[in-house]
């Protein structure tokens, strides 16, 4: 993990963009934490009442655990995990490799629409918090 400064104006700018490209879009919680599970950004408006925080550990954990896993199948690393459930899901994407950005949302939002915006999303906040740069993909 690197050294990042993450200063009020782009922590802003990463917040407005969440919300434009996925909590406008029906996405009810989004959650951008560091490898050990805390919490930098948080946007939306969760519909369950859960510990945040918790959640967040425990959701770097299982990224942590899967990435293991890819490594003993050959894969450098999995960009992105994706849990269904009933009426909620929950997609998880690398924010280059030091942030994963998580997205909660209900059926009433496409997954095929959450993929696309995160995509994009990721890609520009991993240049907005210089992680680009510092893994060479600049």
């Amino acid at each position: 993990m690197s050294d990042i400064i993450l200063t009020g104006p782009v922590l802003d700018k990463a917040r407005d963009w969440i919300n434009r490209a996925l909590v406008n879009a029906g996405v009810h919680t989004v959650l951008l934490i560091d490898h050990a599970g805390n919490i930098v950004v948080r946007c939306g408006h969760s519909r369950t009442n859960f510990d945040l925080t918790s959640f967040a550990a425990l959701a770097a954990a299982n990224f942590g655990a899967t990435a293991q896993m890819a490594q003993l199948i050959g894969e450098d690393d999995f960009s992105l995990l994706f849990h269904k459930g009933k009426k909620d899901s929950i997609h998880f994407a690398k924010v280059g490799n030091d942030m994963i950005l998580i997205s909660i949302f209900g059926d009433d939002v496409s997954l095929g629409l959450v993929r696309l915006r995160v995509a994009e999303l990721t890609r520009n906040m991993a240049k907005l918090f210089g992680l680009d740069k510092i893994n060479g993909t600049y």
